[in-house]
Formats: C-alpha cells, structure tokens, sequence
C-alpha cells in the first residue's frame, strides 16, 4: 500500500461536548468520541460532513442506548498544561485523550495501560487518519512480539501477527474472482496460491481483532465498522495499519484486558447466534451429486440399516430444474413432499441449496416476478444486472432494499413446505463468475457495488430468516451460509467452502474455525474429508475424529471425487468412525449447552487456548489443538502414519478421556494415537453430562437417564458445570422485545457443583426452570473418574 500521497488529518480546530462524548471539527470534517460502555469507545469520522448512521448492518443495538451496565459515566476535562493541548473523554474504565496539534487519539485504560496509541511517521507526522480519494488509513502501535487473534475466516495460524490481510468475500476457487489480489502480491507469497493453507482472503469478513500485550498477556479489541474492501497489516515491526477504501470511519474499541470480555461486548453489540435445533448439531450427510430420489432413500436407509446415527441429509444444486433456484427436477425427483416426508419419519431432516443467482430466464416464475417487483440489481445505465453462475446468465436480488429481502424470505417460506427443515446458502461473497461484479449496483441503483458486497450474505440471511420466521414461527430456522460479514452468527452457521482433502487443510481448519468463534461465530465447520480432490481411508477417518468434536458436523464432498460414504472404505474405517459419531452423539447434552452459552454470552463453542489460559505464553500460538467447550481438550492427528503426538495441557489437571490418566497442567505430554482414536483429555473438576446410548438421530429422543461424568479434582477448589435442556426445536421465549424478562423459559437447568476440600470431594446438583413439553429424563447416573 502506497502511503506517501494521503492526505494527513494534522489539526483540531475546535471540540465542544456531545451527546455521549467529545465532538471536534477538523479539515472539513467532523469527529465524534462516544463512551458506549466503561469500557468500550466509538469513533467516528465523517465523510463529506456528514455522518453515515448505518454504515452496515453489523450492528444491531443502539450503541448510546441503554447497555447492560446500565447508564454509562463519563465527562469531558480540557487538558492545557505545559506541553499538553488536548481533550479527554473518561469513563470508569477508559481514559480517551484527543491531542489537538498535532491530531491524534490516544486511548489508555484508567490504570494507564495502553489500549490505543497513534505511530508518527520519521518526520515526526502522525497518521491518526489520512486520506486518499474515497480510502482512508490509521497507523497504531503494538509490539513486536504482541499476538494479534480474530479477523474471522482466515487462513494460516490463529496468530496473525506478521501478515497481511485483505476484507473482501471471494469465491476463492474462481480464478477471475481471485486474479486481482493474485495480481498485486509477489509469486512467492502465500496468500497468493489456494495450495497454500495461508491463501488470503476467503469468503467471510469480520473486521474484528484483538491485540495481546506479550509482556501482561492483557488485550484489547478494535471492530471497524464497514463493509468496503479493506486491509489489515500486521507485517510490520512496531506498528500495524488498518486502511479501508471507501465508507467513513466508524470504530469500535474494547479495553479488554479480558479476551472473553471483549468478545461478550464485540457480541452484545453484533448479536448472537440463535439458538440452534438440536438436530442441526447432529452428523450430516451432503455430496454434490446428481442424485435421484431413489438414490436420497436408499442413502438414507443405509445408515439406518448400519446403525450409524445421523440427523441431515443434505441436497446439492443438481436437485434443481436447470439449477433454477426454488425448484426442482421433476424426473429425478417425483415426489419432492413423500420423500421429505419418509425421511422425516426415519429421523432425518433434509437441507437444500439455495444460490442468490436467479436464471435470467423469461418465463421462470422466479425470474419474471423478480423483474416485475423490481427486486434484482442494476447497472449504473438502470439494467438489471447479468452474472454468469450455474444457470448460466443470472440475476441477483438487490438485498440491500426491504422489498427484496421480503420477497427473498416469501421464496424460501414457500420453499420449505414442501417438508425441508433447512436452507443452504452458496455462492453468495457473491459470485458472479467470468463477470465482474462492480458493474452490480444497490438500493435500487442507488449505491455502489463495494458498499454492500461485504454484506451480501448478510443481507441474504436476513431476507431468508424473515421468511422462516414468518412460516414456522415456533420453530427454530437452520440456515448454513458460505460467505458472511460481522453479525452473521444472527441467522446463520458458517462452513468453510471449498477445501481440499488434505492434511494440511485438516489442520488449518483448526484455526480457522478458532478464528471465527473469537470473531462471534460460534456455529462452524470443515467438510469432514475435504471437499476437493479424492480423499483416503486414513485422512478421512481421522477428519471423521476431529469433526465430530467441533460446532459443525457434515461430511461433503464434490462431484467425480471418489465415494466418501462412512461404508466407502471398508469395515474398519467405517466401524471407528462409526465410534466417533457416536461419541458426539452420548456427548450431546454437553454440546447443545454449550451453544445455549454461546446464544446467551457470545462464548464460542470451539475455540483456542488462548481464550481460556491468556496469561499463559505457552498458548499464543498453539493452533493444532482446542478448547471442545469450556472443559474438553482436542488435540488431533493432522499428518498421515502418526502414531503419536505433543499435547500440551494449560493450566489445572487433566484426564485422558481414553485411559482415565491424570496429568497435571502447564506442561507438554507425548500421547499416542493409536488409529482408532485422537487425544482427548477432560478437566479436572468438570462434569459431563452425556446420554446414555447414541441414538440414530436426535429425533424424539428424550432419554430418562442423563450420565454426569465427574472428573474428581486432585487440589482443593470449586467447580460449576452447566447442563441446560429442553426440547431442542421452538424457540424460546424469554425475553420480551424491550429485552425484559417475559417469563421463564420453557427449559431446565442444572447447576452441578464439584467441590474438593481437605481431600474430599463432594457432587451436588440443583435444577431450576418451568420444564417442558416432552421431558422424559427422571435421574441422573454420576459416573466418578478419579485419579
């Protein structure tokens, strides 16, 4: 990035007070300083003079409204003592500091740590913020062995310091899509190549990080609100740089120095994933295929017939007429509604593709309702604009305007009655193939293509949960998205496109997945086995291992790839990953609590170390094991014939779930793996709460036995483990629109309490909660590891 023709923001010319903060003048412009909680600052500069209020649709909380600390304290000083002339904006927690000549922000914690401080450049010249055209640029510090985490879907290790990045959806395996970033890097850089596990960028943007201080281990958070195509440059020694290159600058900063705190805030003002159906956390069965019903049936019948469990069967676009969305292929599917309803009636639910891309096609229902409505996108000449996907030449709805979301959600309302459970969202940074999609313009022709691409899938999302919502209301909606902005864990899960079944790119999906879960999406996964390429028994078992301990469990693969079924290579294979899949399935109440914390707190459900042990140096940069929950430890195999490996165990005292081994914490450890499985170790103190059986699907399965596996702690302390159920499908009611408490919900939750004192260790459990509809379970089994 060329950085000597911006133009400098280099003094104040005047501050007066604001609503929440400071508001100054400078160059034309305009600067507000908002408290939007104790700890966590907004900035804003305008853009003409004026401020944009929705700059994207990230945000779903009036950030000055009311907050959950209730009224925020803060006042206003003029600072103007000797080699000082600046204002400060103080809260209980921040100290903002606004230096008038030369123009800077500084932002320290009340005890003086630093949250933010501006880098001048060797003439001395700060870049606080500088222009370009339409990009504007900062310039921050940070140290040279700090820790950068987050970014969303990145490639490469979970610690970005050291790299660059770019924030635009790409459809990474279209060669024209990515043939402009290729272009502007050297050959020798990895982002450059999709071999390369660090590829940059992907299909999500979520321009929020942290920043960890290596010598305190404290962090803070920075979440720039925009949708344009930015970059992130951590390749530098002593500073990193944030440019984006359209949109005003609008800030969001966390003081931290908790990492969890900072992502409950970063949550609190994007939102929360939804809770999920219980049968969405059940294995999935998806290939890209040209299968008929008769070959969906007989799919389905066979993992009945194996006893191998499984909730989702999931169809591809060549269950489509001509890949003409919200149809289907009448001879190769009869009977759409009787086969959803047989296989509803075997325990499966079935999920179907749905692609933005509407097939320019008069006479297509779809296509002439969309024109007639005047809901698809233009050309700056008033067109409706073309792109070339699957159908061919396609139309995309212009999802920046209410009208077309609604009549998007009206299409897929329709879509599900014929018996589907869920809708899958493809193609949609978006994709538009050999066509450049800057020619596609917004808001009725109104706004440019690089406002809104970015939140494309967003916006798609929305449209598509409005229309769920309206047509099963009681119901909880499943909508799985390839692309994404900030907000997306609102609607929708996230997978990982288009990966290749390798062995690096079953590591890399490790932090990848951490990535997303610290940038607030904690429903994600990999295609178990890899979706490009043929994989092989041994990586697709133990990918098979790895996936069943993470958010998302979906095994797919892509069309003329070898068969990647369980059955597909032979009674070994397909028995040990039967094992695997059963585990998650006994696992289950374990895991569906852990997504109620993450609906109810923004904690991700897989995550890294670092989250959990941040003060621990040990832990920045591990990324080939993680956090299952707050108290399962994974650790994978990720090379082919390893027979054993490093495991490295934080703080506390952990148990091999395998041979009930004791290892105290802070230490590595030398684990073998054995085929028929990977580490996996239990925290001391922790109860688990799991089934008693694995059941084929978690279709009316409503066991009278929970089993809480208590790992007896070997030092004196208190434990809490949470178990949270009901009945995984309506939604839940508790809380009112105002966010006051309607009633309670309809659900139960025990709080069990481990406790070890003078050597003796005690259990105990209490349940609250109004119960449910179809509750069945009558005890708990306490099942005792001790050392």
């Amino acid at each position: 990035m060329r950085t000597d023709h911006f133009i400098r923001f280099e003094r104040v010319d005047s501050v007066e007070e604001a609503e929440r903060g400071l508001l100054a003048r400078l160059h034309g412009e305009l600067l507000r300083i908002d408290a939007v909680r104790p700890d966590v600052v907004r900035l804003q500069m305008s853009r003409g003079g004026s401020f944009d209020p929705k700059p994207t649709y990230a945000v779903c909380v009036d950030p000055l409204g009311a907050t959950p600390d209730g009224p925020v304290a803060w006042r206003a000083e003029r600072a103007n003592s000797e080699g000082e002339d600046a204002w400060r904006l103080v809260t209980d927690e921040l100290v903002v500091t606004l230096w008038l000549d030369p123009f800077r922000i500084d932002v320290h914690r009340t005890d003086g740590s630093v949250v933010l401080e501006s880098v001048p450049d060797s003439e001395g010249r700060y870049w606080t913020y500088a222009t370009l055209n339409d990009a504007w640029t900062t310039r921050r510090r940070i140290g040279r062995d700090d820790a950068v985490y987050g970014l969303g879907e990145k490639g490469g290790h979970h610690n970005r310091r050291g790299r660059d990045f770019t924030m635009w959806n790409t459809d990474v395996l279209n060669e024209h899509a990515t043939a402009e970033f290729r272009a502007g890097l050297d050959a020798s850089d990895p982002r450059s190549d999709m071999s390369s596990t660090e590829f940059d960028p992907y299909y999500v943007t979520i321009p929020f990080f942290y920043q960890r201080d290596a010598e305190t281990g404290s962090a803070v958070g920075s979440f720039v609100d925009n949708g344009y195509r930015g970059e992130y440059e951590f390749s530098h020694d002593d500073e990193y740089r944030v440019t984006f290159h359209g949109g005003q600058w609008t800030e969001y900063l966390f003081a931290g120095p908790s990492m969890a705190g900072i992502l409950e805030r970063y949550t609190w003002l994007t939102g929360r994933a939804s809770l999920p159906p219980i049968w969405a956390l059940g294995y999935q069965q998806c290939r890209w295929h040209a299968y008929t019903q008769a070959d969906v049936e007989r799919i389905a019948k066979r993992y009945r017939d194996d006893e191998f469990p499984c909730d989702g069967i999931w169809l591809d676009i060549d269950y489509m007429d001509g890949y003409r969305v919200f149809t289907w292929d009448s001879a190769r599917f009869p009977d759409p509604a009787g086969m959803l309803k047989g296989l509803a009636n075997q325990g499966f639910r079935t999920i179907s593709i749905v692609d933005p891309g509407v097939k320019h096609d008069p006479g297509y229902t779809v296509y002439d309702d969309g024109i007639e409505q005047d809901v698809f996108c233009r050309t700056e000449g008033g067109d409706t604009y073309i792109g070339q996907v699957w159908p061919g030449n396609t139309a995309f709805p212009d999802f920046a305007t209410p009208e077309a979301r609604s009549w998007w959600g009206a299409l897929n309302a329709k879509h599900v009655e014929s018996g589907l459970a869920g809708i899958w969202n493809d193609m949609n940074e978006p994709a538009t193939g050999e066509i450049a999609p800057q020619a596609m313009l917004f808001d009725k022709g109104r706004a440019k293509h690089e406002r809104y691409h970015n939140q494309y899938a967003l916006l798609m999302a929305m449209g598509t949960i409005e229309g769920l919502r309206a047509a099963r209301p009681e119901a909880r909606t499943f909508i799985l998205s390839r692309a994404g902005f900030a907000g997306i864990q609102r609607y929708a899960a996230n997978w990982m496109g288009d990966n290749q079944a390798r062995w690096d790119h079953l590591w890399v999906s490790m932090p990848m997945a951490c990535g997303f879960g610290l940038s607030g999406q904690p429903f994600v996964g990999a295609d178990i086995g890899g979706f490009q390429g043929d994989t092989n028994p041994e990586l697709f078992l133990r990918w098979m291992q790895m996936g069943t301990l993470t958010p998302f469990c979906r095994n797919h693969s892509e069309i003329d790839n070898i068969d990647q079924y369980p059955w597909s290579f032979g009674p070994e294979v397909h028995d040990l990953a039967r094992e695997a899949v059963r585990l998650r399935y006994r696992l289950m109440p374990y895991i569906y609590s852990a997504f109620v914390r993450a609906s109810e707190t923004g904690e991700p459900v897989q995550r890294p170390l670092v989250l959990d042990h941040q003060h621990d140096q040990a832990v920045v940069d591990i990324d080939d094991e993680y956090l299952f929950g707050r108290d399962l430890l994974v650790a994978p195999v990720t090379e082919q014939g390893q027979t054993s490996r490093t495991v490295y165990l934080p703080e506390g005292d952990w148990y091999d779930w395998h041979t009930g081994e004791l290892h105290p914490g802070g230490q590595r450890i030398t684990v073998e793996t054995p085929l028929e499985r990977i580490p996996l170790f239990a925290r001391a103190g922790a109860a688990i709460p799991m089934w008693t059986e694995a059941p084929a699907s978690t279709d009316g399965y409503r066991p009278e036995t929970v089993e809480l596996h208590v790992f007896d702690p070997v030092v004196d302390g208190r434990w809490e483990s949470v178990l949270v159920e009901d009945d995984g499908l309506t939604v839940p009611t508790d809380k009112a629109v105002d966010g006051t408490a309607a009633h309670e919900v309809e659900r139960l939750t025990t709080t069990v309490v481990v406790t070890r004192a003078d050597g003796q260790v005690s259990v105990e459990h209490e349940t609250s909660g109004p119960g449910y509809a179809g509750h069945a379970r009558t005890r708990f089994d306490v099942v005792r590891h001790a050392a």
